[in-house]
């Protein structure tokens, strides 16, 4: 079968290794950027605008494509889903009324709300300042402000992390309002939920969800969660399928949220079809859902794809059929960690165009895996992009190994304006994880 893979980045770097596995599958790609890692996995490639809605149909058509996968948001917010379908191209991601999950965050939590679903924060949108502000007063400016469309994982804004008090908080509601941030001249202003985030991926056929490891992401750029919000810097994964501070019911209430999602979903007549995941906080009144995605995580698909043992495009027909609950998903036992190596500057101001060496052999050779990201060629080099450069993952046995795995590996990539988050899944990190989720739960 002809399958094509839209995206450019390590995150569609796995899918496209995961659909390479298959047997059945041969291999296309369309990407805004020249990924060397794709390029190499692919037949053919096609450097185009992933929102480019005709392009990429004309394309699909002339290369016979049996199935699409779509890896960003924004084909997701521009209707690609629903493109390719009505040209009768099977499509393993959600149409868009579906990706509203994700792209309208007002919309996710009326939904939440109108089905009573579990884990909801206390929250109000709003597009005049002023109610904004007696909103933030009331809850003593601890608060999470978020623009209502997408913005790339950097548009929130926490209290403690990017402002303090209530006229700090009012700077930035003012800068997304006046500015349209993610696309509407509305706020939506959240409780600030204290405690320990992760990461729930799932495979959805519209009825049945099947859950995948839960996974840690670090948003912030610095050691020790200091710095500006990222796209995320990297992600770890343990071989028990929990969190060093995530407890099995924990992860039950992530999963049983997510169902009902999917069933509300399907009853507000928008059937939503391919992977999902929920970004949960576990706080001392329970675990909340601070927002739901449209497609796998970015870094956390390079958590879990890599080790799926079942047949990638398998899984994919069983969603497409709804046929998921038939369907014994293995994951291989393993831990994982995730680092991604960034251009300098990057949550600020990238360094584009600078170059970047890597020893893909000697890589391979210390048992990691890379995937490319937001990478170009030039004169045969590869050259930073504006957003994350490339990932390297450590798969083992033991979290600690996985660690040391990956930092090895992290030795082989040079380049003179890089930068490295080096404390993502190890020890010192994890134990502070589980002290402060150790005081969360402490809390009277």
């Amino acid at each position: 079968m002809n399958v094509l893979v839209v995206g450019g980045g390590a995150r569609e770097h796995a899918i496209c290794d995961a659909v390479a596995r298959s047997e059945q599958a041969t291999l296309y790609s369309i990407m805004n950027n020249h990924n060397p890692g794709i390029e190499r996995l692919a037949v053919e490639y096609l450097l185009e605008k992933e929102t480019n809605l005709e392009s990429i149909i004309t394309y699909a058509k002339k290369k016979i494509i049996d199935v699409t996968l779509i890896g960003p948001e924004a084909p997701l917010e521009a209707g690609l889903a629903d493109e390719l379908i009505k040209n009768g191209i099977h499509t393993c991601a959600p149409v868009k009324n579906a990706a509203r999950i994700e792209i309208d965050k007002e919309w996710m939590r009326n939904l939440l709300t109108k089905y009573k679903i579990p884990g909801q924060l206390h929250h109000k949108s709003f597009t005049q300042p002023s109610e904004a502000k007696e909103f933030i007063k009331a809850l003593d400016a601890q608060v999470a402000i978020k623009p209502i469309g997408l913005t790339g994982g950097k548009g929130v804004h926490v209290a403690g992390d990017h402002f303090n008090g209530t006229d700090e908080a009012m700077a930035y509601v003012n800068e997304v309002i006046r500015n349209k941030i993610g696309g509407a001249a509305k706020v939506l202003i959240e409780e600030k939920a204290e405690g320990e985030e992760f990461t729930l991926q799932a495979f959805t056929d519209g009825t049945h969800l099947a859950p995948l490891p839960a996974v840690q992401d670090h948003k912030r750029l610095l050691p020790d969660d200091k710095g500006p919000n990222t796209g995320g810097m990297g992600s770890y994964s343990c071989a028990n399928g929990l969190l060093p501070f995530l407890t099995q019911q924990d992860y039950h209430e992530g999963v049983k949220t997510l169902q009902h999602i999917i069933q509300s979903l399907k009853k507000e007549g928008c059937t939503y079809i391919g992977p999902i995941y929920g970004q949960f906080i576990i706080t001392q009144k329970g675990v909340k859902i601070i927002e739901v995605n449209a497609r796998f995580g970015d870094p956390e698909a390079m958590n879990v794809l890599p080790i799926l043992q079942t047949d990638f495009m398998e899984v994919c027909f069983a969603m497409l059929e709804g046929s998921l609950s038939k369907k014994d998903i293995q994951i291989e036992k393993k831990s994982t960690v995730c680092k991604y190596v960034v251009p300098e500057g990057y949550g600020v101001k990238s360094m584009v165009g600078e170059r970047i060496d890597v020893d893909e052999d000697a890589i391979r050779h210390e048992g990691a895996q890379l995937f490319y990201a937001s990478v170009n060629k030039k004169n045969n080099h590869i050259v930073t992009g504006s957003s994350r450069s490339l990932a390297i993952l450590g798969i083992t046995d033991e979290l600690s190994k996985a660690e040391q795995l990956c930092e090895h590996a992290l030795t082989h990539v040079k380049g003179e304006h890089i930068f490295i988050r080096h404390d993502i899944g190890t020890s010192q990190l994890i134990k502070k994880r589980i002290e402060h989720m150790k005081e969360i739960r402490a809390q009277p």
